[in-house]
């Protein structure tokens, strides 16, 4: 298959939806809701909805029962990228290329932007026309694994021990937690939640849910590499940064030559629950490659 073109093709899926759920800039509050549209639509491979919607496919059902599930795990991912460039938190100034949401429309309204939309995906996750056509049983499921995942069991907890740990000797479990909860829980929620969606029966449910714990880890030592060795203009923010915060990372703990056969191992682990899934699950398994290579 040609990864590329599928991502591209899910992301614009996205994308479309997207312009559609967020409220229109010209809506009072104005500046609020420019600057929510300003976060969400500023590009990027759109992963997790990508996965989402991979994970219905691979349970046999049609990933656009899934799309608007998938736009408000968008909300949620992106109300963190808000508030984690704050000043308060890492204190970015772009992120995709861009200024980030708090220098263009200032600390307080980026705070806003991303409590609305932290809102507004739990809006979306609730009304009558994203429920129709799930499986019975599986929208309260949904809600509940994504509200668990993004909150102080999941990535809100791991960002609040990766800021606690900063210039700071970390343990191996330590660093694991971070990197499960900080960056993992919300891929973890998005395989699960496109599980669920799609019909996935409790075999196949944890099968996803393997690859998910796999890939959500191998995404973020991809991440911790790239901080290292990658370029500022395709990254489109700045490299170096977790060494000059003494961030908790795999390369600071284990070096680069370990972090990378770490990530290896992580997505090989990842594809191989995907066994029983067959072609179905081709996506996700060149998925799983492109994380940990960002190539497609």
């Amino acid at each position: 298959m040609d990864l590329k073109s599928y991502l591209k093709e899910r992301a614009d899926r996205i994308n479309r939806a997207l312009e559609g759920y967020l409220p229109d800039g010209e809506i009072i509050p104005h500046n609020l809701h420019q600057a929510m549209r300003y976060s969400v639509m500023a590009g990027g491979k759109r992963i997790r909805p990508v996965l989402m919607m991979a994970s219905c496919e691979a349970a046999g059902s049609d990933s656009e029962r899934v799309v608007p599930v998938a736009c408000a795990m968008e909300m949620i991912h992106t109300y963190s990228l808000i508030h984690d460039d704050l000043p308060a938190m890492d204190d970015d100034d772009f992120r995709r290329g861009r200024p980030t949401c708090h220098k263009v429309f200032g600390e307080a309204m980026a705070i806003l932007a991303g409590d609305a939309l932290l809102t507004e995906a739990f809006v979306l996750l609730s009304a009558p026309a994203t429920v129709q056509g799930l499986p019975h049983g599986a929208v309260r499921q949904i809600i509940q694994i994504m509200a668990r995942n993004a909150g102080s069991f999941g990535m809100v907890g791991g960002q609040a021990v990766d800021i606690e740990s900063e210039g700071k000797e970390v343990d191996i479990p330590t660093l694991e937690y971070i990197h499960t909860h900080k960056t993992g829980a919300l891929i973890l929620a998005s395989v699960q939640a496109g599980a669920l969606a799609g019909g996935a029966d409790d075999r196949a449910f944890g099968h996803l849910t393997r690859y998910g714990e796999m890939v959500g880890l191998a995404f973020q030592i991809a991440d911790d590499i790239l901080d290292v060795v990658g370029d500022e203009k395709q990254l489109g923010k700045k490299v170096g940064v977790d060494e000059a915060r003494g961030k908790a990372t795999y390369p600071a703990l284990f070096g680069l030559q370990e972090a990378r056969r770490r990530a290896v191992e992580l997505r090989d682990l990842a594809v191989a629950a995907l066994e029983p899934f067959g072609a179905a699950a081709e996506p996700l398994r060149r998925i799983a490659c492109y994380i940990v290579d960002r190539t497609c």
